[in-house]
């Protein structure tokens, strides 16, 4: 298999929201991965980012995965220990595909900027067309491939949309720097197009945040 052939492989396995986080952090930054998982994004700004990296993860499994790679990272929850890190901690905080799942992301949300100068938020869109039309068919909650679990067996409890994040932004004082939706092809949304199209057909979004 050629270099290139391999490369394709390894990006292929890379989430999405994973390669447009990388893109948004500058080398040799200080990162707090937030619900981490295995340190599979970590591990990604490490290798190709150079980044001083740490990470809070809830299940000890996954902390255990992610220290075997060589990665600093510690058991905690987003809704009660980030109050623990003082002020300007970091250069970004990120929250991947976690947001839905804290209890208070409203607050989850004004810590991250608090510890850090930017705050970096991918999340599944719950105003994708695919969603609102299996409940409008169907009426039942959706099951797709980026919301697998059946509405009892789910960590999710607060889902939002594209436009109901950018309220959130605005309702905090965040300045919204970047904002990309991923369509249900992985390509990412044209900037020109209006947020309600977004909103439609974002199957996920990942936002760069400031504080105003």
């Amino acid at each position: 298999m050629s270099n290139n052939q391999e490369q394709q492989n390894t990006l292929s396995t890379i989430r999405h929201d994973h390669l447009i986080i990388k893109s948004m952090i500058s080398p040799n930054a200080r990162v707090l991965d937030i619900g981490c998982g295995d340190g599979a994004l970590l591990e990604l700004l490490r290798e190709e980012k150079n980044v001083d990296g740490r990470g809070i993860e809830i299940s000890q499994k996954n902390v255990n995965h992610a220290v075997a790679k060589g990665l600093s990272v510690i058991q905690g929850d987003a809704d009660s220990d980030l109050v623990n890190y003082p002020d300007k901690s970091f250069d970004y905080a990120v929250l991947s595909l976690t947001i839905q799942a804290t209890k208070n992301p409203k607050l989850v949300l004004e810590q991250l900027l608090r510890i850090a100068d930017y705050a970096i938020v991918s999340f599944p869109n719950f105003g994708h067309w695919k969603i609102r039309w299996q409940i409008l068919a169907f009426g039942r909650m959706p099951v797709t491939d980026k919301l697998p679990e059946q509405w009892y067996d789910t960590p999710n409890i607060h889902f939002c949309t594209v436009k109901d994040f950018a309220t959130l932004c605005k309702t905090i004082n965040a300045k919204v720097e970047e904002a990309i939706t991923i369509n249900g092809y992985g390509k990412e949304l044209s900037d020109n197009i209006p947020l309600f199209v977004h909103n439609l057909l974002g199957r996920e979004a990942v936002f760069l945040l400031s504080k105003n």
